[in-house]
């Protein structure tokens, strides 16, 4: 069964819709302009009777004027006394005046038209009842449903949209957490393996106690992981925090995963003054946040080296900035606009959730600002976070 593309479809009705309204617009119009030009007939033949004394002329110029109206597609009905049905045009059905059925049919036709329009003339002589011409009398539910159904185009949009993105966050998340507990998984999986070999056979003469050391610290890091991600699942506990401890915490926890040994290391630069605002947030979150955009910069810096600075001012008494600045290859200009969107990536092996992720967490958590910056060498990110006394 062929799987419907639905932008693609409600794109195709929408331009459908358009083209047959503007049609539909266009033939208005010109009904318009023929009325204009039926009404100054109407003058030129009332002037024509009103300025001649010749009652052959008056007659002809009566007969044009009936005729002018008839073209003119309202339905008109002349009725007698008794309500018996003397002359119809632009009648919706046909009908023989000369026959009962005929007389009927026409006669429930003129009770409709009076229920929209009061007729002319009077009751005991020869009365007019009249209509609307087919084009107008529909305009209005033709606009309606024209509007309706755009609005009704533009929601199915707007939602299938928003679901295929929810459904690339979500997939894009899952893949992201099952690659973090992938690796101290297979770092507790490997250390099981040791702990079976005899103590003669192990690498490094490694005891019990080392082992069961390093296996705490996997079982730290997997908690520390669900724990993050339980977090964005639901509304987190905010409390008043120091930037300068938020980042010192992010730098121990960076220390022993930054290359700092060969020629191409990474130096960590970290500039807090002292005495900035403090914050309301969430500590565990908050690192999170800055580790992803300084994560990047290590894939950025990866196999080059260079320079990571991290610092911290504020901004008008409201606001605190934090800029994560790297002195890497910069970002291309294709996806520069779309990095914070779930799915967008750089990397060869990413997911795209660091920045998606980072994201959320500082504007819906902590209803603040991430941005891109402009830079004239490497990439500079700017996290903004409202102080918490503002």
């Amino acid at each position: 069964m062929l799987k419907i593309k639905w932008p693609i479809a409600l794109a195709t009705m929408f331009v459908g819709l358009l083209a047959w309204y503007l049609v539909y617009t266009e033939q208005i119009v010109r009904a318009l302009e023929d009325n204009d030009e039926r009404l100054s007939q109407i003058y030129h033949e009332v002037q024509t009777g009103l300025t001649t004394m010749d009652p052959a002329v008056v007659d002809q110029a009566l007969f044009n004027l009936q005729s002018i109206i008839n073209g003119a597609g309202v339905p008109l009905v002349m009725a007698g006394p008794g309500d018996t049905i003397l002359a119809a045009e632009n009648l919706d059905f046909e009908a023989d005046l000369e026959t009962p059925e005929g007389q009927a049919s026409v006669q429930a036709y003129v009770r409709a038209l009076d229920e929209q329009h009061a007729l002319l003339g009077d009751l005991s002589g020869q009365h007019l009842h009249y209509g609307s011409t087919r084009k107008l009398r529909w305009t209005p539910w033709l606009q309606a449903g024209g509007l309706l159904l755009t609005v009704f185009i533009g929601f199915v949009v707007i939602r299938s949209q928003r679901r295929a993105e929810s459904e690339k966050a979500w997939t894009s998340m899952a893949r992201e957490l099952a690659h973090q507990l992938g690796t101290p998984l297979s770092a507790l999986a490997g250390w099981l393996e040791v702990l079976r070999l005899p103590h003669g056979e192990r690498p490094g003469t490694l005891s019990d106690g080392e082992i069961a050391g390093s296996m705490g610290e996997d079982l730290e890091r997997l908690e520390r992981i669900s724990h993050r991600f339980e977090l964005i699942g639901r509304e987190p506990d905010l409390e008043s925090l120091s930037v300068r401890d938020v980042v010192s915490d992010l730098e121990q926890y960076l220390a022993a995963r930054i290359p700092r040994l060969s020629r191409k290391a990474v130096e960590l630069v970290v500039d807090i003054p002292p005495g900035l605002p403090r914050v309301q947030g969430n500590e565990v979150l908050l690192i999170w946040a800055l580790e992803n955009v300084v994560k990047n910069a290590l894939d950025a810096l990866a196999g080059r080296g260079g320079k990571i600075t991290i610092y911290a001012r504020e901004v008008g008494g409201k606001w605190i900035s934090l800029r994560i600045r790297d002195t890497g290859p910069g970002i291309d200009p294709d996806v520069r606009d779309r990095i914070f969107e779930p799915g967008v990536t750089t990397k060869s092996g990413g997911w795209g959730v660091g920045l998606a992720l980072s994201r959320r967490i500082v504007e819906s958590v902590h209803r603040g600002r991430i941005e891109l910056l402009e830079s004239f060498e490497g990439t500079t990110f700017q996290i903004r976070l409202p102080a918490a006394d503002a």
